[in-house]
């Protein structure tokens, strides 16, 4: 059937047109962790200030085959595990395998009603451009938001960044990072060579699936949330790609996370 032919298609409207980024939902995560700890007779009770996202769960299983984790019971959420490790003397909360912009952002909702109040997001990207060959991981200071869990936090016009308070803290990185753009996507499977070039004339180093999401709620919500990239492939352009290094780079993370707590654990 030719374009012109087919009349009876409906244009759907811009379904954010009419967003009130102000007006609070009625589905709170408070209400539902009430719920899960009411059906699963979970008690009350304090879970880490810092905790962390780890999309590969790779680094949770480095701290587990050193005997460093246990499960936190406190955690009432339906969906994922919590973790606790003991790391520079202050505790901290590793959820594993939270893939994905709109997962990432539901478990954080459910992190800050519940205690934390410093969440960092370490999550395995594709390389873009050329960066510093020391440099494992890049401290997200702005993603692209090419998915859709953003545009329910801040408005379209608005940029998914890190805060200005947290990147100030941070800039005494020990060499273990640098910082750069991020790209953010929902289709990873969609990630087109017209697509890598447009994010490249943009100076964008990266592609992952969660950080635009983690910073639009973060900014709507005012908490605290740090996004990182690791440097682990090309999307698969070649063989022997999505290497981590030793222990699946679980050494390296944990040096990164040392240097955080260090500055915000005391």
């Amino acid at each position: 059937m030719s374009p012109n032919k087919n009349k009876n298609v409906t244009i759907p409207a811009d379904i954010l047109q009419n967003k009130n980024y102000a007006e609070p939902s009625i589905f709170w995560p408070e209400n539902l962790l009430r719920e899960s700890r009411r059906q699963n007779n979970i008690p009350l009770g304090e879970i880490p200030r810092i905790c962390i996202l780890d999309p590969d769960g790779n680094f949770l299983d480095y701290l587990n085959n050193e005997n460093r984790v246990s499960l936190n019971n406190f955690w009432a959420c339906y969906h994922s595990n919590l973790y606790t490790s003991e790391i520079s003397e202050v505790p901290v909360g590793i959820i594993p395998r939270a893939v994905g912009a709109s997962y990432a952002v539901l478990i954080a909702e459910q992190l800050f009603v519940s205690g934390c109040e410093l969440l960092i997001s370490i999550t395995s990207a594709g390389i873009i451009s050329d960066l510093p060959l020391d440099k494992n991981f890049i401290l997200i200071t702005e993603a692209i938001r090419d998915e859709g869990t953003s545009y329910h936090y801040i408005p379209k016009n608005e940029l998914s960044v890190i805060s200005p308070y947290l990147l100030q803290k941070l800039k005494d990185n020990q060499g273990l990072w640098t910082e750069s753009k991020s790209w953010t996507t929902d289709a990873p499977y969609r990630e087109t060579r017209t697509a890598i070039n447009e994010m490249k004339a943009k100076d964008v180093s990266c592609v992952e699936m969660e950080s635009s999401a983690l910073y639009a709620f973060a900014k709507a919500k005012r908490k605290d949330v740090i996004c990182f990239a690791h440097l682990t492939n090309t999307m698969a352009q070649k063989k022997g790609d999505f290497e981590k290094g030793e222990d699946f780079g679980g050494r390296n993370t944990l040096r990164l996370i040392e240097s955080i707590v260090r500055i915000f654990g005391k």
